[in-house]
C-alpha cells in the first residue's frame, strides 16, 4: 500500500490580487494534512472518504435556473485529479489498473467544519501524488503542481492555485499565478504531457526563509467561508469599478514585494508593517466591491492582536475562517491567547510545515 500526504495552507498576504498573473502573494504550508492511501484492486476500484459523505450540495439560481455548485465538495477534486493523472499516465505508456483509494483529513475539526486551510487544494495534490507513486510516473515538484492545478481548475474555475503550490512545495512561498487563458487554450491543442513539461507564462514559485525571530499565530473565527463564491463576487464588482480595482492590484503588488524583501532581509518589523498595509488594502477592496472580507470576528481577532504587539489580518478570501498574526518571537503570546478565547476566537496550534519533514510510506 502507498500512503502520501499533502499539507494545508494559509495565505499571509496578497489575497485577491494573486488571481491576476504577475501579482504575488505569500503563502505558508501548515502542518495539518490530507492523507491518501492507495492499494491495488482486482476487478473494480473504490474511493472512500468518510468526512465528505454527509456534505450538502450547494446550489444557486442563474437566470431562473437551479445550478449546482460542486466547488466546495472535495469528491469532485479527487475525481478530477484521477482523470488528469491517469490521462498523463496513458500518454506515458502506463497500463491503467484498479485500485482502492482512501482519503482522511486533518483540515477540518471533529464536527467536519472547515478551518479554511485549503482542503480542496490539498486533496487534489495528495491524490495526484498517490497516483504518481502508484503508476511510477516520476513527477517533479513542478509537474505535480501543474497536474494538480489543471485538475483543480477543472472543478473550481477560478482562483490563483496558490494553495496547490503550498501543498506541493511546503514552507513559506512567494507565488505568482500563470496566464490561465494561455494554459486552458494550450490544453485543447497539445498533449497533456507536453503542456505539463512546458513553461507556463507568468508562473513564479519562490521558496522563502522566515526570519528566526518571526512567529506565526493563527486564530479561527468558527465561521466557514466559500473562497470561490467570494472571488466570484469581487470579479463581478470589478466591471463597475475597474479603476479602483487596478489601483488595488498595483498597491498589493508593491506591498507584497516589500514584504518579500522583509523575508530576505530577516526584518520582522518590515513584514509586520506590510501585513498592516495589506489589511488596509483589503478594507479598500471591501469598500468598492461590497464583498465582506474582514468579518466582525476577524476584526476582533486582528484588533486584539494589534493591542498585544502583533500585526494581523484575515487570511485567504476572508468572510470567516482564519486570520493570521505575525509577532516577534521575543514577545509573550499568552495574554493574546487568553483575550482571543474570551472573544470566541480559537487559537489553532499549527506551525509552518517544511517538505523535508515529510515521509512517504510504501509497503
Amino acid at each position: 500500500m502507498i500512503e502520501v500526504s499533502a499539507p494545508g495552507k494559509l495565505y499571509i498576504a496578497g489575497e485577491y490580487a494573486v488571481v491576476e498573473p504577475g501579482h504575488p502573494a505569500i503563502i505558508a504550508a501548515i502542518d495539518q494534512f490530507i492523507n491518501v492511501s492507495i492499494k491495488s484492486s482486482k476487478r473494480n476500484g473504490s474511493i472512500q472518504s468518510a468526512q465528505y459523505s454527509d456534505m450538502p450540495i450547494r446550489w444557486t439560481r442563474r437566470k431562473g435556473e437551479l445550478v449546482l455548485d460542486i466547488r466546495d465538495n472535495p469528491f469532485h477534486y479527487i475525481l478530477a485529479a484521477i482523470h488528469f493523472t491517469e490521462k498523463f499516465a496513458l500518454e506515458n505508456n502506463k497500463t491503467l489498473t484498479f485500485y482502492d483509494l482512501k482519503v482522511t483529513s486533518e483540515l477540518d475539526n471533529s464536527n467536519g467544519r472547515k478551518y479554511g486551510l485549503g482542503s480542496s487544494g490539498a486533496v487534489t495534490v495528495a491524490t495526484v501524488k498517490a497516483l504518481d507513486a502508484y503508476y511510477q510516473l516520476g513527477l517533479s515538484q513542478l509537474e505535480l503542481f501543474k497536474l494538480a492545478t489543471l485538475a483543480h481548475l477543472n472543478v473550481q474555475g477560478n482562483g490563483s492555485c496558490g494553495d496547490i503550490a503550498a501543498s506541493c512545495y511546503g514552507g513559506w512561498l512567494a507565488f505568482s499565478t500563470f496566464d490561465h487563458d494561455w494554459v486552458l487554450n494550450q490544453l485543447t491543442s497539445r498533449s497533456l504531457t507536453d503542456l505539463v513539461k512546458s513553461d507556463w507564462p507568468s508562473l513564479k514559485i519562490e521558496p522563502l526563509k522566515a526570519p528566526e525571530d518571526l512567529r506565526l499565530l493563527i486564530g479561527w473565527t468558527g465561521s466557514p467561508a466559500s473562497t470561490s463564491d467570494l472571488v466570484d463576487q469581487v470579479h463581478q464588482s470589478r466591471e463597475q469599478k475597474e479603476a479602483a480595482y487596478q489601483q488595488f492590484l498595483a498597491d498589493s503588488k508593491a506591498c507584497v514585494a516589500q514584504m518579500i524583501q522583509g523575508f530576505k532581509q530577516e526584518d520582522v518589523s518590515l513584514i509586520q508593517a506590510m501585513i498592516r498595509t495589506n489589511r488596509a488594502l483589503l478594507t479598500q477592496l471591501t469598500t468598492f466591491s461590497n464583498v465582506s472580507i474582514e468579518t466582525q470576528q476577524l476584526q476582533v481577532m486582528s484588533d486584539l492582536a494589534e493591542q498585544y504587539g502583533g500585526a494581523a489580518k484575515s487570511s485567504g478570501a476572508g468572510g470567516g475562517d482564519c486570520g493570521i498574526v505575525i509577532v516577534d518571537k521575543k514577545a509573550g503570546i499568552l495574554p493574546l491567547m487568553s483575550a482571543w478565547e474570551k472573544a470566541g476566537i480559537t487559537p489553532l496550534p499549527l506551525h509552518v510545515y517544511h517538505l523535508n519533514e515529510e515521509k512517504m510510506n510504501e509497503s
